[in-house]
């Protein structure tokens, strides 16, 4: 799927095309710094019905939400620096209890994730636009 985004409004018609497309429990978000990575997933809570704040968990690692079907982790990998980090926090466990995993910058642990299933959504932030695609 592929999706163009102008206004911060449109992120809510993403996720409203996204959420029936999840069927996995692990979505990985790939994109720069300032693309709508978080952005996006405070849109993405909104309509899971979180009333939890949703901010970025930089400096956290894993922020935990509550839904109505379950936990959701958030997690940024940007700091960590190899695959024994990203085992340090836990990641398995989060993984396997969890309704949904979404992991910012998952290039440190991506190849870890060889035969489970998954999601990811890329954003390239054009300028003006973002273009945002999702598999």
């Amino acid at each position: 799927m592929q999706f163009t985004i102008q206004e911060i409004k449109d992120w809510q018609e993403i996720v409203d095309k996204i959420i029936p497309e999840l069927k996995h429990n692990i979505l990985l978000l790939k994109g720069n710094l300032g693309a709508g990575k978080t952005t996006f997933t405070q849109f993405l809570l909104k309509k899971l019905e979180s009333n939890d704040e949703v901010n970025s968990p930089t400096y956290s690692i894993i922020n935990e939400y509550n839904t109505p079907k379950g936990k959701v982790y958030h997690f940024d990998l940007y700091r960590l620096k190899n695959i024994e980090e990203v085992y340090d926090i836990g990641i398995e466990e989060y993984l396997d209890n969890a309704f949904l995993c979404i992991i910012e910058w998952p290039e440190v642990y991506e190849e870890e994730l060889y035969g489970l299933n998954y999601h990811t959504m890329s954003i390239v932030n054009t300028g003006d636009e973002r273009e945002v695609s999702f598999e």
